[in-house]
């Protein structure tokens, strides 16, 4: 692969993705079709409905669980919040709560999954909010910092996860960990 400055790997001369090498053909467990399966039978037969709040994963959760044929069914949509203004404006996470806390906490997390949760009239809120680098980092909050949140209006699920690895990496780790979340709220 060159590495000449200006170049991105996994993308051809052409400017177009060669699958061969594109960073998200990862199929970790849950972001397999069988793992999304599951968790799409376990949302129709409860008769739930779910939106997701995506920071640092750009979407790739919700890229993930539209990959089902029938999402429409028990997916409403998603916010790629990844500018504090679109996690206060949109989806009401409060100032407050980004001032002491910081975007990248549980409680911005928790916030992010009611907000969504409220926004687009869903029965299941899941939100993820991180730091995948590869800059950015400090001792408090260093490269690979995620946390997850999900809410069903009566179980709250917030964890801290520390992954490492490259951007994409992260993303992947994040998504997979976002995903199994969802699961474990569904139990």
């Amino acid at each position: 692969m060159s590495k000449r400055k200006g170049t991105v790997p996994g993308i051809k001369k052409s400017g177009l993705y060669d699958v061969s090498v594109c960073p998200h053909t990862e199929t970790p467990e849950l972001r397999g079709s069988s793992g999304i399966t599951e968790i799409a039978r376990k949302l129709i037969k409860k008769r739930l409905t779910l939106g997701v709040a995506e920071s640092c994963t750009g979407g790739l959760v919700s890229s993930t669980l539209t990959d089902v044929p029938g999402s429409s069914k028990w997916f409403k949509g998603a916010v790629v919040a990844y500018t504090n203004a679109v996690k206060t404006r949109i989806l009401g996470v409060r100032a407050k709560t980004l001032k002491k806390y910081g975007a990248i906490s549980k409680e911005t997390a928790l916030e992010l999954a009611k907000g969504v949760r409220k926004k687009l009239k869903t029965d299941i809120g899941v939100s993820i909010t991180g730091l995948a680098g590869p800059g950015g980092g400090t001792k408090k909050t260093p490269v690979g910092t995620i946390f997850i949140g999900a809410y069903d209006g009566k179980k709250t699920l917030v964890k801290r996860l520390e992954l490492a690895g490259s951007r994409i990496t992260i993303k992947n780790k994040a998504a997979e960990a976002a995903l199994r979340a969802l699961k474990e709220l569904l139990r």
